[in-house]
């Protein structure tokens, strides 16, 4: 008895720590979420750019249309570079995902095991309590 409620109070103690380690993932993939979406908003506003430049028909020379193409080219390459960089933010706020799933079955699976010493216990001192001897109830 004395050994399940020393299990019992382990169990309590790392249930805490999981529930720590669940939120600490929570809110990395909260963190990793929120900057993929500043990334993606940063594609779509640079991408509107793109579009609006080369909507512009008020080149008065052809030294203004080489310097708009200039821009757009470089323009061009920061969408490239976001592109990849959404990619591995999506990478990276899926794994986080993952692992803050993982962190949540751990905390879970502590949780049941601490229920279950929890119940052990219970029925332990429930069972203590009938007198030796005793008769079962009669039905009536």
């Amino acid at each position: 008895m004395k050994v399940e409620r020393a299990r019992l109070v382990r169990l309590k103690r790392l249930e805490k720590l999981r529930a720590i380690a669940r939120h600490n993932a929570l809110a990395e993939s909260g963190r990793a979420e929120a900057r993929l979406a500043q990334l993606e908003q940063l594609g779509e506003r640079t991408a509107a750019l793109i579009g609006t430049y080369a909507a512009r028909t008020d080149a008065a020379c052809g030294g203004d249309l080489t310097s708009q193409r200039v821009y757009m080219g470089e323009l061009q390459r920061v969408v490239g570079r976001n592109q990849a960089d959404i990619a591995r933010a999506r990478e990276q706020a899926d794994a986080r995902a993952i692992e803050a799933a993982a962190a949540e079955r751990r905390r879970a699976a502590v949780e049941d095991r601490a229920s279950a010493t929890q119940q052990r216990i219970d029925a332990h001192k429930s069972a203590a309590a009938v007198p030796l001897g005793a008769r079962p109830p009669r039905p009536t």
